[in-house]
């Protein structure tokens, strides 16, 4: 492809990541990045001749705005039209692409990460933008292989009413004043939860709802205990029906039953699953390798189809839109509607189809919780592994199992069953990681899981996590 001027640019090499482009501001991120980011991804879109016109938005760290700027001037300099939809969480970005005009969105967020990181999530078309495709932003950007510059345009929408609206839309909960307690983290999703608590019944309670990128009150993450501690006590302190949190940029969610107790991604999906069963019997339904047994059971029992699939929000979107599948979600807080919903992550969407299962329900959460069937697992234990070694661990132990006639699924690392339970070791897609986790329906099963897990990973070289300490009831 032509280039009319000279663009050249090379990236730090840590930020092009397989799900998103991710970096350190004034370290490995800068405004000049942004610039390249725009002007690259503007000429993909481009390229795919589906249209010009793509929307941004941005979340609410104190970089965001002015990289917002160097970003929309790039995607301008290759003769894209923008649509400036300003600042709030990434699900209403998705909206906005969904319900516009657009052959492509981009957000500037740096989700769950410190307040010195930022990066960008992207869509091309309706669909997520990741792997190779972010790979090819790089190369282009080095190659100095875009269009020639062009003269774009923008204009600024709010789609915040429309967004809401559509979120009041499917609140199916009748009239039930339930009593909630949300923790905004001081997140991008802040003055649209205020305004969506003001569309649905009950009595609501926001915490740290100003946006406020230094998040002052806690980590914005809602699947580690310690960032829920404040909801937990809120929850108890006003005897509220249910607590919910939300990341950074509102895309992934944390629950909180009636008496603190915290709900993991899957035991979250297990309540989703049942209800939408109910009208879709026979949906397929998909979950990520590091589930517990649990979910699979439950939606087969429910009369679904339970799918495995691999870890990565992405991945997950990908494999939705191939199966027609209405419900997927992760371990890490991701819940995916496609049932009456559009099929992306959208923690604020998931907020109000929970609350709608639970005032359609005379039981409290925290007793559909404990009814759940008891397994004892350990969280995910990540530890390092050097970005050239950790594929080749994982086949290693592969080849190690299938002599061994283990029986395994290997759709993302290995996941080994066994009559105890089941251990899973990953390699992570955007880190110089491994990923281990094992689940047992005793404290014996599990030790003996944890004991053939660290075998498996000293026959390859590698040091054991420490497990002690790590067990939790699930």
């Amino acid at each position: 492809m032509s280039t009319a001027v000279a663009f050249k640019h090379d990236f730090d090499p840590t930020m092009l990541r397989e799900y998103d482009i991710r970096g350190i501001v004034g370290k490995t991120l800068h405004s000049a990045d942004a610039f390249a980011i725009g002007r690259t991804f503007g000429s993909i879109v481009l390229s795919t001749g589906t249209g010009k016109t793509v929307a941004v938005g941005y979340d609410g760290r104190l970089s965001s705005p002015e990289l917002e700027k160097s970003l929309v001037a790039g995607l301008k300099a290759s003769g894209i039209d923008v649509l400036r939809i300003g600042r709030g969480p990434t699900p209403m970005l998705y909206y906005a692409a969904t319900t516009e005009a657009t052959a492509g969105a981009v957000m500037l967020t740096g989700s769950h990460n410190p307040p010195d990181y930022n990066g960008f999530k992207m869509m091309l078309g309706r669909k997520p933008f990741f792997g190779a495709q972010i790979k090819e932003i790089g190369t282009r950007a080095a190659d100095g292989d875009v269009v020639p510059e062009a003269a774009g345009s923008e204009r600024t929408i709010d789609v915040s009413a429309a967004y809401i609206d559509r979120l009041v839309k499917d609140w199916d909960g009748g009239d039930r004043a339930l009593n909630i307690v949300w923790d905004n983290g001081n997140g991008a999703a802040g003055e649209v939860l205020q305004r969506l608590v003001k569309r649905l019944p009950g009595h609501h309670t926001v915490l740290n709802g100003e946006i406020d990128g230094r998040f002052p009150a806690h980590h914005p993450d809602p699947t580690v205990a310690k960032n829920l501690v404040q909801l937990i006590t809120e929850v108890k302190t006003r005897g509220a029906d249910i607590g919910i949190g939300f990341d950074g940029d509102a895309d992934r969610i944390g629950l909180v039953d009636d008496t603190g107790e915290i709900l993991f991604g899957d035991q979250v999906m297990v309540l989703f699953a049942r209800d939408i069963l109910k009208s879709r019997p026979g949906a397929t339904i998909i979950a990520d390798v590091k589930a517990s047994q649990v979910l699979f059971d439950e939606i087969a029992r429910a009369g679904g189809l339970p799918m495995m699939w691999k870890t990565g929000h992405s991945l997950i979107k990908a494999k939705m839109a191939e199966t027609g599948s209405p419900f997927a979600g992760e371990m890490s807080g991701h819940i995916f509607f496609a049932d009456k919903w559009y099929g992306f992550d959208d923690a604020l969407y998931a907020s109000v189809r929970i609350l709608g299962v639970l005032a359609r329900s005379q039981t409290k959460l925290s007793t559909i919780r404990s009814a759940l069937p008891k397994v004892i697992n350990t969280p995910e234990l990540r530890f390092d592994c050097d970005d050239q070694r950790k594929f080749a661990v994982i086949e290693e132990v592969a080849a190690r199992l299938r002599t061994e006639g283990a029986k395994v699924s290997d759709i993302d690392g290995v996941r080994v069953q066994t009559e105890d339970g089941w251990w899973l070791l990953r390699a992570s897609n955007t880190q110089a990681v491994l990923v281990a986790r094992a689940e047992a329906t005793s404290e014996a099963g599990l030790e003996r899981l944890k004991h053939a897990l660290v075998e498996h990973l000293a026959a390859a070289g590698i040091a054991a996590p420490d497990f002690s300490g790590e067990n939790a009831g699930h």
